[in-house]
């Protein structure tokens, strides 16, 4: 169901561009109002790691890697040991998604890489990763406007700090997050206000998921399941 959700996703998503030229003129005129605000700090942000390769491949990494691998390996693990938050991350994901393809497809913005106002786009041309995991023909070059890498990593972040008990994925979960938000603005491929929607995106998701109703039958029959799959009681 998430796989086929996510193909739905992107096909939607890549299938929602708007025109080019609006786009582009929109992302101009955040970057006009951030600068208005004094939040523009994109462009000297990316300045400052452009003659480091070393800083310039980690943004990549974590833009490219701390997204969809982290998701799917999140939602498996949560699936075979933690079902009910696999389920409110599942539904907290599918309700943040669909608002960003409505907000995609009523309000397409070109990223800051896509403005020609003097960014480099990081992960395109320095990277062949990301290609593979995004396909370009089933991505929306003007869908910047929610950051649902922001959003889904820090709702990622959020269920797994609930859930586990280790250290080191809760370190990981609490500054994942931070280093999502970093990283797509270091890499030109969204505005700080776009980080600020996916946060507010995602957290009605996680609202909304939250209210689904969820008896308590099916709760004690995922429960069970995981207990006989543990051996804790017999079938």
């Amino acid at each position: 169901l998430v796989t086929f959700a996510g193909f739905i996703y992107f096909a939607v998503r890549g299938l929602t561009e708007g025109s080019p030229a609006e786009a582009v003129e929109r992302g101009l005129d955040i970057l006009e109002w951030e600068e208005s605000v004094g939040i523009a700090i994109e462009k000297e942000a990316q300045d400052l790691i452009a003659g480091s390769e070393m800083l310039v491949t980690l943004s990549n990494w974590v833009y490219i890697w701390f997204h969809w691998p982290v998701i799917i390996a999140t939602l498996v693990w949560l699936h075979r040991n933690h079902r009910v938050k696999y389920l409110l991350l599942r539904n907290a994901m599918f309700i943040s998604g669909a608002i960003g393809m409505v907000i995609f497809a009523i309000y397409p913005v070109a990223p800051p890489r896509l403005t020609e106002a003097g960014f480099v786009d990081t992960v395109t041309d320095l990277s062949t990763s990301y290609r593979v995991l995004q396909p370009p023909a089933l991505v929306n070059k003007y869908a910047a406007v929610p950051s649902l890498h922001v959003g889904w990593n820090l709702l990622v972040g959020i269920v797994v700090l609930t859930v586990a008990t280790h250290k080191i994925p809760r370190i990981f979960a609490a500054l994942s997050p931070i280093a999502m938000i970093i990283a797509v603005v270091l890499t030109a491929n969204h505005y700080v206000i776009d980080a600020v929607a996916g946060i507010i995106v995602a957290m009605i998701g996680l609202a909304f998921a939250h209210k689904i109703p969820t008896s308590m039958r099916t709760v004690r029959s995922i429960e069970n399941q995981a207990a006989r799959k543990n051996g804790s009681i017999s079938p």
